[in-house]
């Protein structure tokens, strides 16, 4: 059995051509499992700084995502 999760592993790389895919959706869905986390005390104190520097990292970068997007969408929506 082993052998055949070797081969599968081995073969997964030839076949997906465009590799591993991450949205700016699963980005935002990162971003909630991290406040629902943080809310239900998943944390511990010391842990906190680390993410809280990446809950900001992650709010700052889905900013400017939603700032450029609308710019996208009102020429869509107007045509």
């Amino acid at each position: 059995m082993s052998e055949e999760i070797k081969e599968v592993a081995s073969e997964e790389p030839a076949q997906g051509e465009a590799g591993p895919e991450l949205t700016v959706n699963d980005l935002s869905q990162i971003k909630q499992v991290i406040d629902v986390a943080s809310q239900r005390g998943a944390f511990k104190p010391g842990e906190m700084v680390a993410v809280g520097t990446i809950y900001s990292k992650l709010e700052t970068f889905l900013s400017a995502v939603a700032a450029a997007s609308p710019a996208d969408g009102t020429e869509q929506k107007g045509e």
